[in-house]
This record gives structure tokens, sequence and C-alpha cells, in this order.
């Protein structure tokens, strides 16, 4: 007897994670594309801002993959920095280069180029993304030794909400690291990424009964989300939809894993190949090409259309010169590895 609702395979995260990622970059894209505050699809487009998440999220079950096969910290890391690290570093450059005052600090410079140290101090957003992703980078694998070791602690995310919430309302706390609320409310569901590659890996499955309870999650908090952005956007503190961010971003993966075993092979295709070149297209999509395009005011569509189709040729090109240099750094890691 069939069953009536199909069981969720987790599986297919990983199974289409190039997919799912290619979708996060797009709906960054929407986002970070102007948009007047009367108009109806304002709420919906500010709800792109969830791409970062799922990034964030499906980082985390790669991780587990990674560490999982090979735990090395020196291949560990060796392989995540190669990877963001040197397309930061020529995108940094010919971002803050040009824009070197006359007479400015040398030092800042280096730090803005090097490490972004300008977000860390003031909280500059423009390549926010990168040294937040470094850093969690930095942290995982202990987090994924300790959560092998004592499993206990893969309650964390939870702390980390806490202290999301110290950071937005305990005076002292928020005086001192308040400015870094972007990166804090990304932690968690980060966190649960990594705690959800081992179910991932072992390919459990959500059974078809409970389908229902991961549509009305995703219906509630995207719905809060959207109302929240379009009737009250600026009248409270961002973290508390980012804490809804994290279990829209579980459920709306899920959801959209499981979506993606019926869609067309192109359009899979197309997908996938953004999420391969992600990383670049998220280096130079805004302050490279959206910069030069908004000022002549087309239309949001036609403006997000513009961008895309601009962005992933250079996106690509970037990527297709570094694969090289990061290919042969990372096979040469492997013979340093114990």
């Amino acid at each position: 007897m069939s069953k009536p609702y199909p069981d969720i395979q987790l599986e297919t995260i990983s199974r289409y994670r190039g997919e799912l990622m290619g979708l996060a970059m797009l709906f960054i894209i929407l986002f970070h594309v102007w948009l007047p505050r009367g108009d109806m699809f304002f709420g919906l487009r500010r709800c792109g801002n969830v791409g970062v998440d799922m990034f964030l999220f499906l980082s985390g079950i790669g991780l587990w993959y990674s560490w999982s096969k090979q735990p090395s910290l020196t291949h560990y890391f060796i392989r995540r920095y190669v990877r963001v690290y040197p397309a930061w570093f020529i995108i940094a450059s010919l971002y803050y280069v040009p824009r070197f005052p006359k007479g400015g600090q040398i030092i800042d410079l280096l730090g803005d180029i090097l490490i972004n140290w300008d977000f860390w101090l003031h909280c500059e957003l423009h390549f926010w993304y990168i040294p937040t992703i470094m850093m969690l980078y930095t942290i995982a694998p202990f987090y994924m030794r300790l959560i092998e070791r004592y499993p206990l602690y893969r309650w964390l995310p939870v702390v980390a909400i806490v202290w999301c919430v110290m950071v937005q309302w305990v005076t002292p706390i928020h005086e001192a690291v308040g400015h870094l609320e972007i990166f804090w409310s990304r932690i968690p569901v980060f966190l649960i990424g990594i705690n959800m590659g081992k179910h991932v890996m072992q390919r459990r499955i959500i059974e078809g009964q409970s389908v229902w309870l991961v549509a009305i999650i995703f219906l509630m908090t995207f719905g809060t989300c959207v109302f929240l952005e379009q009737v009250k956007h600026g009248t409270f503190p961002l973290f508390i939809e980012r804490m809804l961010y994290i279990p829209l971003t579980v459920t709306g993966i899920l959801l959209l894993a499981h979506a993606l075993m019926h869609t067309p092979k192109w359009l899979n295709a197309s997908c996938r190949f953004i999420g391969t070149i992600s990383l670049e297209v998220y280096l130079i999509h805004v302050h490279f090409v959206l910069a030069y395009i908004q000022p002549y005011q087309l239309g949001y569509w036609p403006t997000v259309l513009l961008i895309t189709a601009a962005t992933i040729p250079l996106a690509w090109l970037l990527h297709r010169v570094l694969s090289p240099l990061q290919s042969s750094i990372i096979n040469h890691s492997k013979t340093l590895s114990p």
C-alpha cells in the first residue's frame, strides 16, 4: 500500500547541494537590488536575505562530510581557506586599493585586504560574509570534535541563540560587541547545519506523515518574515527576524531539495552552475556590477536580470583562473595530512 505522502529523504540535501547553493545566491541578488518600500514585492524581496543562512546551513553540512572523511586539521584548514581566500584577496584588492585615500594609513588598507578588519572593528558591511565564513570555518573543526566526543554539546546552537538575545539587550555586552550582530545571529544556523550533517550522511528520512509539520513551520516563519518586512520594516531588531530564518532555512531547504527531484534537468543544471561559482558571484555582483547598473533605474526585474547576466561570466572567469591553483594546493595538502 503506497503512502499518502512521500518521505523526505535528507540525503537529497547533499545530492542537490549545488542547486541549493545556486538558488541561495539568486535569493541574495534579489535582496540586494533596490526596491521602494511601498512596492508589494518589498517584503518578499527583503526575505531574500535568507540566502545567506542557506549558505551557512549547507556549508555546515558540507563541513561534516569533509571532516568525517578526513579529520585532519591541516587538510581541513588548507581546503577551506584556499577556496575562499584567493578570490577574496583579488576582489578586496580591486575594491580597496583604488579607494585608498591620499595620506591614509597603509596599515588600515592592509587590514581590510587581508582580513577585512573594518568589519570586526566597525561592522563595515561591504564584504561581511567573507570574514564571517572564515571565522566560522576556524571554529568548526573544534565544534565537530567536541560533539563527536560529547554529543550533548549539539545543543550549543541554543546557547548561541541566547547569546544573540544578550548581545541585543544586555547593555554592557551590546556596547562591546553589538556592532557584530550580523555575525552573532548567523552562528546558530551554521552549527545546526553541522549537526544535520551526520543525519544527512546516514540517509535519515522524515516520514511522510511529518511533511505537514515541515510545511506548517515553513509557512509560519516565511509568512511572518514577509509581514515583518512589508509592514514593520525598521521597527524591530533584525536579529529577531534572523532567528526566524533558522526554522525557515531548515524547512525551506528540505522542501526545495524534495522539489528539485522533480524539476527539469536544465533548471537543475543552471542552478548547480551558479552554485559552483556562488562565492565569486557574491564577491563581484554588488560593488562591481550593481553599483554601475542601478543608477540607471531600469526597474527591479530588468536590473536583476542584467546584473545576473553580467556577473555570471565574470564570476566564472575568476573561478576558472583560480581553480588550477586551488586544486594544486589542495592535492598537495593531502600529502601533508597525517
